[in-house]
């Protein structure tokens, strides 16, 4: 990061940060169309790891940067893109993140929004290989027909802060509570942005879904999202919900070594092992429903797995579920946990499936690790239920 005094003032995260990125490539979220891709592609907005930094590193277009940066511009407008998300849905608040781009990022920007249909998308041409070029006028043409200058504003022409350590993270809440499937990024006149955070809740149409249909009630795609949890060191809790199964351990949850461990660690007659702390996650289920199955996957965690973990559910109401997150889910004792899954042993860099009998309905699940480690992947299977029961 660019170095320079640190002011001590840098703003609090605000807590949509810990939703899921609906624009992240690992979701399959794409870029459409930009209208100068010089200095670096638009594509680097939507990578899921942190910006870097490469002082010596140049192309034959400039200097190399991780992020979207287009040329000086010398003729009249203002450059701007449009991304498809990778999981249509409910934008809760954004994060334009100028990392590293410090007398070249973008001194405004605003963004648009847009649902819409798979079939009000003209057929456009692949992007491939960007860098040292400009949208042709066909390609122009092409995206003109989506009219995004007129999408919904979601966040007003704004003035951005360079990418230095403490000001780098440029926070917008989102008021308006809507589904949407397109955005427009606006950069005025010109400029760099390293990554384009949009957080949220996917938005699926439980309308077309069976309750006799078997669906993961967890999935991000299907409305789940961690709302709370212990330690998320080396890993987001959000990512055991993601799409398909992992490709590397950076895209699971894991947690820091807890410091409370014996200093000499024993099992009990099951080979679990006797620890007194633990870590765990809260996770809103996309529908009330009831969960039949559960697959725990550790894969890539080989030295860093769990020893065992816990599932267990419960049903609240939004109310209270308000009033836990505001206690950090520490004073909850309110809610009565059901066990879904009893603690049970794991193993490195596998996959985990269970058969359960449940006939309670559950809005939220708990997953616990002791005493630490890494999951990649967790899938609660089940069937979507219209009724709240009064307790599980």
């Amino acid at each position: 990061m660019a170095v320079r005094a640190v002011q001590s003032n840098i703003e609090k995260v605000p807590d949509f940060v810990h939703m899921n990125d609906l624009a992240c490539e690992s979701t399959g979220a794409k870029v459409l169309f930009a209208t100068d891709d010089w200095f670096a592609t638009a594509e680097n907005l939507l990578k899921s790891e942190a910006p870097q930094w490469k002082a010596h590193e140049f192309t034959n277009f400039g200097k190399w940067m991780d992020g979207w940066e287009t040329r000086r511009k010398r003729i009249p407008g203002h450059d701007w893109c449009v991304i498809q998300l990778g999981v249509p849905g409910v934008i809760h608040g954004i994060d334009v993140d100028t990392s590293y781009f410090t007398g070249n990022y973008a001194p405004r920007m605003s963004i648009q929004a847009a649902c819409l249909k798979a079939d009000a998308v003209p057929d456009l041409m692949l992007r491939g290989e960007r860098i040292g070029t400009a949208a042709s006028e066909v390609e122009s043409e092409a995206i003109g027909k989506l009219k995004s200058e007129v999408w919904t504003e979601l966040v007003p022409m704004t003035i951005l802060q360079p990418g230095y350590v403490d000001t780098c993270h440029n926070y917008f809440p989102v008021q308006l509570q809507k589904r949407w499937t397109h955005i427009r990024l606006n950069m005025y006149p010109d400029g760099g942005i390293a990554r384009l955070r949009l957080y949220g809740i996917g938005h699926n149409d439980w309308s077309a879904v069976s309750q006799r249909q078997t669906v993961d009630l967890a999935a991000m795609t299907n409305g789940g999202v961690c709302m709370g949890f212990s330690n998320a060191h080396f890993g987001h809790p959000n990512n055991i919900i993601g799409i398909g199964r992992s490709k590397v351990m950076s895209d699971g949850w894991e947690t820091a070594r807890r410091l409370d461990r014996p200093a000499v660690l024993k099992a009990d007659d099951q080979g679990i092992l006797q620890v007194p702390g633990c870590e765990w996650a809260i996770f809103k289920l996309g529908h009330p429903g009831v969960i039949t199955h559960i697959e725990i996957d550790t894969s890539h965690f080989k030295g860093n797995f769990p020893d065992s973990c816990l599932i267990e559910g419960c049903a609240i109401t939004p109310e209270e579920e308000r009033k836990c997150i505001d206690a950090e889910w520490k004073s909850c004792a309110s809610l009565k946990w059901k066990i879904l899954l009893p603690i049970t042993k794991l193993k490195p860099h596998q996959q985990h499936f269970f058969s359960i009998k449940m006939e309670d309905v559950a809005t939220h699940t708990r997953l616990t690790m002791r005493p630490d480690g890494g999951i990649s992947r967790m899938r609660l299977l089940g069937h979507p239920s219209p009724l709240l029961p009064v307790n599980l």
